[in-house]
């Protein structure tokens, strides 16, 4: 649960964790979300003296923290600034194979992870989604998409357990986790793409959910199952199959999967609106300003808010080393851009996590709105600007060799107030990620 105010130059959020109906959870009952009691808690405002210590949770459960992933707690939130479309029909692989930075055939044809014995919610093997993004001719970003591929009926054994299922058999059928705000642009955008391809696309926004566990989850991503790990269930401490596979889905046969950009990043999965995921506990389930505090300290940017709709250009935001793009695929939108600064191998600026060093807690109060440039005090020139921030943490799009200068002295250039800027490497980032300037330097001299 959230509690935040709202103020015109920015805004500040306190973190709070509610405990309520986790009875209910523990005693194996799913709880619907509307009736959970989550929603009469967040009017109670003698939670406000918890803010602090769940704030202090996150950031050093953080891996760009003190302690290791697997330190702290597991967290569990509905991403609600993510929407849901389903794209059906014989030709969804070739439509979306020659639009989007990814390569939608490894969806079409595995590799897969193979399961234990198949049930009606179970299939015999999942395939893990993929990160993907859609950009403009000029290879500007436009959306970023989550695509999972639901296991067929065919996969699945039927109702009676006898046999495999038939409904639905052989067609092929994705759905993608999207921007909210940009959903109904999207649709229209693939729809104007579509032209003889037959595929049809819908929104489903209010039917499914996007989840995400994040925190202490390094013991539920073991590549051999997917991070569908329920732990130590059975007798002595053993991994129970069974039990591991039902902990994983739901009656509907969705299902947590690694997130395909990061380990750090945890799980996620879609789920059915109408009843809490698999693995969830009440009082393990935060506000989503927790999820956005996660990815504000790992570098990870989502949306068309926090990647900048046709002007950010995808290497500079980190997106090839998010496995969102495929440089061995053919062509798509917009991919002479990426070849060209891919192959050319340099790229000055990147976005970072940063830490904003208030002076004052009028300027804490006041936060820092997005697009502020960031100003290097020793040479006096702009060197990097904030594209997103909550609290004192954000991200910045700023050039790596004021970014890694010892000598470096940052600040947010806005008159009347004096906010030092301090610029994180993130660990999960290759070595040769701001070298390449220094090789190229190096090889002109």
């Amino acid at each position: 649960m959230t509690i935040y105010k709202t103020g015109t130059s920015g805004i500040r959020f306190l973190w709070i964790r509610s405990r309520g109906a986790a009875s209910a959870v523990r005693a194996g009952r799913q709880v619907p979300l509307e009736a959970s009691s989550l929603n009469h808690i967040q009017t109670n405002m003698q939670l406000l003296t918890q803010a602090a210590s769940a704030a202090a949770e996150v950031s050093e459960a953080s891996s760009s923290g003190r302690k290791p992933l697997s330190g702290g707690e597991p967290y569990f939130t509905q991403v609600k600034s993510r929407g849901v479309i389903s794209l059906r029909g014989p030709d969804v692989f070739k439509f979306l194979q020659g639009l989007v930075t990814n390569d939608v055939t490894r969806l079409e044809k595995g590799p897969g992870v193979a399961l234990p014995t198949p049930s009606p919610t179970t299939p015999a093997f999942i395939v893990p989604p993929i990160y993907t993004a859609l950009l403009n001719p000029q290879g500007r970003f436009l959306y970023d998409l989550f695509l999972y591929r639901p296991a067929r009926a065919i996969e699945k054994l039927d109702r009676s357990g006898s046999g495999p299922g038939n409904e639905n058999n052989g067609v092929p059928y994705l759905v993608a986790d999207v921007d909210v705000a940009e959903i109904d642009e999207l649709v229209s955008l693939l729809k104007r793409h579509r032209l003889r391809a037959k595929v049809d696309i819908e929104n489903l926004s209010d039917d499914l959910k996007v989840w995400q566990n994040f925190g202490a989850v390094s013991g539920l991503t073991r590549e051999e199952n997917n991070g569908s790990e329920a732990g130590s269930i059975g007798w002595a401490a053993g991994l129970d199959n069974s039990g591991q596979r039902t902990a994983g889905s739901d009656e509907y046969g969705w299902r947590w999967f690694k997130d395909p950009r990061l380990p750090e990043l945890g799980l996620r999965g879609v789920f059915s609106s109408n009843s809490y995921p698999p693995l969830v506990t009440v009082d393990q389930t935060v506000g989503d300003e927790y999820y956005v505090r996660w990815r504000l300290e790992q570098g990870v940017a989502e949306g068309s808010k926090e990647i900048p709709k046709g002007d950010a250009i995808p290497l500079e935001y980190n997106l090839a080393g998010l496995n969102a793009i495929s440089f061995e695929k053919g062509c798509y939108v917009g991919q002479e851009l990426i070849a060209r600064t891919y192959h050319r191998g340099v790229i000055r600026k990147r976005l970072m996590p940063v830490n904003f060093v208030f002076e004052n807690a009028a300027e804490d109060q006041a936060g820092v709105p997005p697009g502020v440039d960031i100003l290097d005090t020793e040479s006096n020139k702009k060197v990097g600007k904030v594209t997103t921030a909550l609290g004192p943490y954000g991200l910045a799009l700023i050039r790596l060799d004021a970014a890694e200068r010892v000598s470096s002295n940052l600040k947010l250039d806005i008159s009347g107030r004096s906010i030092q800027v301090k610029a994180v490497r993130p660990k999960w980032w290759p070595a040769e990620w701001g070298g390449e300037q220094r090789q190229s330097a190096a090889a002109g001299a």
